[in-house]
Parts: C-alpha cells; sequence; structure tokens
C-alpha cells in the first residue's frame, strides 16, 4: 500500500488486545527520525497571525506497520512546530475540521462527558504560556467540529519550550491520544545571543507511547465496562518519537540541542546514553536554567520538558542510542566529519534565575491527593482536596501576590501537578506518614526535607510529586485575573476527577 491511501479501519473490542500488535517485535532504527513542519507566523495588518487546523490523516508509523489513523494539528504525525518571538504577541485560530464521530473509546460517565454533547469537541491549550483566561484554552470552553476559535497570545515571558495540545472536558486524554499535540518554541535576545546549535543542530524531539491493532490502528486499552470505560492509567507496548516508532537520526560530529518533550498520557521516561555519557541540560520546563548541570539521566513526567546538549565530536563513525530504561528507543548514527565548522560551545553561565524567598509568601495552601478504589482494589476517581471539578473553586490568590502550595500526595503513584497561567519554583520534598494524615489529619514527617536537584531549580510549571511525599513550590500569579485550573497531568487522573479550578483577583 502506497502512502497517502487510507487503511481500511477494523473494529476493536472494548478492553482487549488480543489483535494488538507487539511492536516491539519489529525492526528497529529503519525510519528516519522525521522532524516536525515549522509553522512560523505571517504579518497581517500589523498582526502576526497563524491558523491551525485540526484534521483527521493517515501516516505510516514504521516502515513494517500500515497506515495508521490519527488527528493532527497539521499533516503530519505530529503537530506543526510553532516558532515566535517574546513580547511579540501572537493570534492563533485554531480550526477543528475533525470528525463528528470518534474513533477511540468515550466514557460518556465522566463529568462534561455526556451522551447530550457533540461527541468531537476541542479546544487548545498553549503549555506553559501566560495568557488571559479567555485564550488559555479552559475545558469547557469547547468547539465542536466545523468551528474554530481564535485565541490571543501576549507571549510577554522569556524563551522557553512551550507545546500546545487538546483541553477539551472529560476528552483531551482520548484526543491527545488521537495525536492532538505539537511544540511551541518561544525565542527571545537573551537566548540569541548565547550562540547554540541551531537550525538542523537543534532537534525537538516528542516522546510518547501508542498501542496498535495488527491492522496498523490505534488501539486505547479500556476497563470492559461499556458503561464506565475509563482506565486509571495508560502505558503502551510501541514507544514513537515525533512520530515514528524506535527511529534513527543522522548527526554529525559536533555539537546539538535536543528540544525533550513528555506528550504522553501516563507514561514516565528515564532517558540515558548508551554509551554513559551524560546530557548537559541547559533548560527546563519555563527556560533556561542559571547554568549548564550534566545529567546520566533525564527524568520526564508527562508534560515536562529537558533542553539538553549532546556533544557528537568524540564520536566520529559511532553509533549510540537514546534509551528509556533498559530500552533504546531511538539511534544516532554519527557521520565521520562534520558537514561545517563548528563555532558554538556549552556556555558556563545561563539565564540568571532570582530565587523567591519563602517569606514573600502571604499565603500557603495544602493541596490534597487523593485516590479512591473500589472493594477489589480498581480505582474509581481521583481528587484534589477531596473536591470534583465541577464544585466551587476554593483557591482565589490574589494578583501580583505570592502563594506557597503543598501538594499532599496520599496515593501511591507520583503526580506530575501542572498549574496554568503561572510558573513556579519548586522549594522542596518531604515524605511523611499517609495513614496518620488519614487518621488524624496531622503530618508526621518520616525524613528531613530535600532541596530540588540542579535541574529542577529554574522557572517550572509542571512538577513531580513523588507518593508519602508533601512537595512545596513557591508561586508568583503574575499576568491576569480570571479562572484557571491546576490538575494531574497523567491525563486519565486528569480526566476523572484530578482536575479543578482556580480564580485570580484583583
Amino acid at each position: 500500500m502506497q502512502m497517502g491511501q487510507k487503511q481500511p479501519v477494523h473494529s476493536i473490542v472494548p478492553g482487549s488486545k488480543s489483535n494488538m500488535l507487539h511492536t516491539l517485535e519489529l525492526p528497529p532504527f529503519v525510519d528516519p527520525l522525521p522532524l516536525p513542519e515549522v509553522a512560523r507566523p505571517v504579518v497581517r495588518s500589523g498582526r502576526r497571525t497563524l491558523n491551525v487546523t485540526m484534521r483527521e490523516i493517515h501516516v505510516k508509523v514504521h516502515r513494517d506497520v500500515p497506515l495508521t489513523r490519527m488527528w493532527s494539528y497539521g499533516s503530519t504525525a505530529v503537530g506543526p512546530l510553532i516558532e515566535a518571538r517574546s513580547n511579540e504577541p501572537l493570534e492563533i485560530t485554531w480550526v477543528n475540521n475533525l470528525p463528528v464521530k470518534h474513533f477511540l473509546p468515550i466514557d460518556h460517565s465522566l463529568h462534561g462527558c455526556g451522551t447530550d454533547i457533540p461527541e468531537v469537541r476541542t479546544v487548545a491549550h498553549l503549555h506553559g504560556a501566560k495568557v488571559p483566561s479567555e485564550d488559555d484554552g479552559y475545558p469547557e470552553d469547547w468547539f465542536s467540529s466545523g468551528c474554530s476559535r481564535t485565541c490571543h497570545y501576549p507571549l510577554e515571558q522569556d524563551a522557553a519550550t512551550l507545546w500546545y495540545h487538546d483541553h477539551a472536558m472529560g476528552l483531551n486524554r482520548l484526543n491527545a491520544y488521537a495525536g492532538l499535540f505539537g511544540m511551541f518554541l518561544l525565542r527571545d535576545k537573551f537566548e540569541d545571543s548565547l550562540n547554540l546549535p541551531s537550525g538542523r543542530y537543534e532537534v525537538p524531539l516528542l516522546l510518547y507511547d501508542r498501542d496498535f491493532t495488527t491492522s496498523g490502528q490505534l488501539l486505547y486499552d479500556t476497563s470492559g465496562d461499556p458503561e464506565h470505560p475509563w482506565i486509571p492509567e495508560f502505558s503502551a507496548d510501541g514507544i514513537l518519537i515525533n512520530g515514528k516508532i524506535r527511529p534513527f537520526f543522522e548527526v554529525e560530529p559536533r555539537l546539538y540541542r535536543f528540544r525533550l518533550l513528555n506528550t504522553a498520557n501516563s507514561r514516565f521516561f528515564n532517558l540515558a546514553l548508551s554509551d554513559g555519557r551524560s546530557f548537559v541540560q541547559i533548560g527546563s520546563d519555563q527556560g533556561f536554567l542559571s547554568a549548564p548541570t550534566d545529567l546520566k539521566l533525564v527524568s520526564l513526567a508527562p508534560a515536562e520538558r529537558a533542553d539538553v546538549l549532546i556533544d557528537f565530536s568524540r564520536s566520529s563513525g559511532q553509533t549510540l542510542h537514546l534509551r528509556t530504561g533498559a530500552l533504546d528507543i531511538l539511534e544516532f548514527r554519527v557521520a565521520k566529519q562534520s558537514a561545517s565548522g563548528q563555532s558554538v560551545s556549552i556556555p558556563k553561565t545561563l539565564r540568571p534565575i532570582e530565587r523567591i524567598p519563602e517569606s514573600a509568601a502571604i499565603k500557603t495552601r495544602a493541596i490534597t491527593l487523593h485516590e479512591y478504589k473500589d472493594k477489589y482494589g480498581m480505582s474509581m476517581v481521583m481528587l484534589l482536596n477531596r473536591k470534583h471539578w465541577h464544585e466551587p473553586a476554593t483557591e482565589f490568590p490574589k494578583l501580583n501576590s505570592t502563594e506557597i502550595w503543598e501538594f499532599v500526595n496520599l496515593t501511591e503513584d507520583t503526580h506530575p501537578m501542572h498549574l496554568h497561567l503561572v510558573r513556579f519554583q519548586i522549594l522542596d520534598r518531604r515524605s511523611f506518614d499517609p495513614d496518620e494524615y488519614l487518621r488524624s489529619g496531622k503530618v508526621r514527617f518520616t525524613a528531613a526535607a530535600v532541596a530540588p536537584e540542579a535541574h529542577e531549580l529554574g522557572w517550572k510549571d509542571t512538577v513531580q510529586c513523588p507518593d508519602g511525599t508533601i512537595t512545596r513550590v513557591i508561586i508568583r500569579f503574575e499576568g491576569y485575573p480570571g479562572k484557571y485550573l491546576y490538575h494531574c497531568h497523567i491525563l486519565e487522573h486528569e480526566a476523572n476527577d484530578m482536575m479543578r479550578p482556580f480564580e485570580v483577583i484583583t
């Protein structure tokens, strides 16, 4: 079957993986790493604008796998790479040209996901952006097939690796799994001054996992209960980078910059290089660190980003691999010589970061993380502060004030907690006794507080909150008043119902 021909769709039995493709049996490193299309804004009537259209596509995820039906913000398996400049406002019109019927199993019992509303709904969230409430991609601001929405992004923030993805209430875990995500690189003059690898030497790597049927179609597992097919987590068999299963990438023996992004629904990636060398991390979610830091292992929870450098200059003619755990997921094929002279180097210092003193906080909030199970030990619902999404907001931070938020994790999972609108700094993590807390409401610490590692000392918008631990972050609520949200970025958790509104007030 040739590229561009549509693959017939085969039916899937909900909750069954009997016809699942075992991707680990596919030959690895037979497809070149694709790079996203680049979308640069155009200037119309003095405004920088961009049209991004959601559509159904059919693409090859591996040489030996038939065409796969996906949804995308563009014409390829990952949405276009959008590049913009700090303090140059951007207007994006998001167009929904998707089918009216979903091809993944909807759980109509989830809040905001009933049978009385359109089956296909979308709203784009520019993750990590400081934007007015009406342009943030609030989950209830969805629009259906045949409609569009124009959002205004002031971009009054530092250069950073941002990304965009669907955030429609009750559906975003399916819409993201179908393919609705892409990277957004915000640049500024400070970044320009660092003389970092650029052009073809700066490479976006979007990592995620998917299951497929033997006919090459996306397979999203269910509970087996047609009335409530939601599952609490999703870890798939196949690892994809930029839309390909375990691809290869040809590099020159020189310094490269990789923009790493975990777009998976639930999977954490623990990345290392096969020869044991270190990454040099220069940035995290919200931009540059204050200085480069060497790391043997880069751990990325869903929605986290890492800006890293890899020096291939001493690997001429060699092959090495990027791996997660024991699995090699990307093969680097290093050429014998560089095509051009190298005039870049690793800076000794990066963007200065002023640590926010705890004394600046006018309020400390405890946010408890709960998981409720049935008598068989199966997860039923996950809540923040024992409250559902639809209950009234309980957090009302004041605009331009500083607060400390303590994420009190009473579950057995690590949760990547994300706040919209703001960036924050991690203060510390400290283990405690969850059973004692549930019995008495009192915190009994079981160890001393642990400061964040060097790679976590930059500005963040998503933080890993380990089980049995209180994770503290300090936040300045800068930007705009209005309604926003915070949630776990494991998309299955967020859907049921680990997501809460907050409102910034003046």
